[in-house]
């Protein structure tokens, strides 16, 4: 399928330096629709980049369209690893005439490149284009697991906002979606603040996974679990403080320090079940000195250096490179079953079927926390898995 008539060619000669760029640079590595489209139907590609160019539903942020071309700017001039780079740069999603067009755009383009084996990494426009980079699965006939790095939830008052999301609503447009194959959404660093306690039952009563910003300070190493365990993550340039990125228009004091930022894509890119990601809401209009495109630059980096590095220790085969453990509840009501990778030391929980007949889908793997299996040892559920194990009843 020709994916090019949604996409306007980059000018790479605005950023590119005089002397153009060093061999170990990302602006002489990737391959970019400067002229010609990318060949993604018959080159082998892993990653391609995305840019959107669309902030019509970007609430109060206006701009963040633009982000595209600046994070490249800063993005071409990283040196790559030492590891063979096999990325494209598809150019920018024209916006089309409704907002919608531009979802369908996206939606078709996730779903061509996630079919192929090809990770999209989208870049620009407002949160809200979270929506249609979840509509990529539409077809591919899985549950879907989100994850989303954001302050707030970004859910509608009411229903019937649904027919129409933007920036702080499309969440909604998420969980009222037909068909319904949405399986777990997780927020990763929300400010209880920013968040009424209507959603937080919202939460609870779906079995949803919400994490504060203040359980991962300093210990961004327990979001990794929840990041392995997605196939797309949507991260708002919100979720990070303002010292550290001040170019969006609804910027706060408090959030992930940058280091954590990048720290949170790596645990992405290095999940082997992860198939789509994208960074939404950077104004340029706000940067100062760049810094903010510097740093989204760097959290791309990272995204890509965490899959060029990614263990392959998912499906769990062969079972000799894993270690099974028992524990028994309290209660003797289950059983749990953990498994722990040899090679990473990265922890699994088995979570039945409550009423299958199938031989070959008796369990669903949950990654997890070694402190899960700590508290099972003592008698007690982790609450990931019964939150888990509600959802397949």
């Amino acid at each position: 399928m020709s994916l090019i008539d949604f996409f306007a060619p980059v000018d790479i000669q605005k950023f590119t330096p005089v002397n153009g760029f060093y061999t170990s640079q990302l602006g002489a590595n990737i391959q970019l629709f400067a002229e010609e489209f990318p060949d993604w139907e018959h080159e082998l590609f892993d990653l391609a980049i995305i840019g959107v160019m669309d902030d019509r539903a970007a609430v109060n942020n206006q701009g963040c369209a633009l982000a595209p071309d600046y994070v490249r700017e800063r993005l071409y001039h990283l040196h790559r690893g030492d590891y063979p780079l096999r990325v494209a740069d598809f150019g920018n999603i024209k916006a089309g005439q409704q907002v919608s067009d531009t979802y369908a755009a996206i939606k078709t383009v996730v779903e061509e490149l996630i079919k192929k084996g090809i990770i999209p990494v989208i870049i620009g426009g407002g949160q809200d284009m979270t929506y249609a980079q979840f509509q990529g699965y539409e077809k591919l006939e899985q549950k879907v697991d989100v994850v989303v790095v954001d302050s707030h939830f970004d859910l509608a008052e009411d229903v019937q906002e649904a027919n129409d999301p933007n920036s702080q609503t499309y969440l909604t447009s998420i969980l009222v979606h037909q068909p319904n194959y949405l399986f777990n959404y997780s927020n990763i660093g929300y400010q209880t603040y920013y968040v009424s306690q209507d959603s937080i039952k919202v939460m609870d009563k779906l079995y949803f996974d919400a994490y504060r910003l203040g359980l991962f300070s300093g210990r961004t190493d327990q979001a990794e679990p929840v990041i392995r365990n997605a196939d797309m993550l949507s991260f708002d340039i919100g979720a990070i403080r303002s010292p550290d990125a001040c170019a969006n228009a609804n910027a706060t004091p408090n959030g992930f320090y940058g280091e954590e930022a990048c720290q949170l894509v790596r645990y992405a890119g290095m999940s082997d079940k992860l198939t789509s990601i994208g960074f939404y809401e950077f104004n340029p209009a706000y940067d100062q000195n760049g810094q903010t495109a510097i740093l989204l630059a760097q959290m791309v980096w990272c995204f890509i250096d965490g899959y060029y590095n990614r263990k392959k220790d998912f499906p769990l085969q062969p079972k000799s490179s894993y270690v099974t453990y028992r524990a028994s509840l309290n209660d003797d009501s289950h059983e749990l079953i953990f498994i722990k990778s040899k090679k990473t030391d990265r922890w699994w929980m088995q979570v039945p079927y409550p009423n299958t007949k199938s031989v070959n889908e008796r369990f669903h793997l949950v990654p997890c926390r070694y402190e899960d299996y700590l508290l099972a040892v003592e008698g007690d559920m982790p609450d990931l898995w019964w939150r888990t194990f509600q959802k397949l009843s």
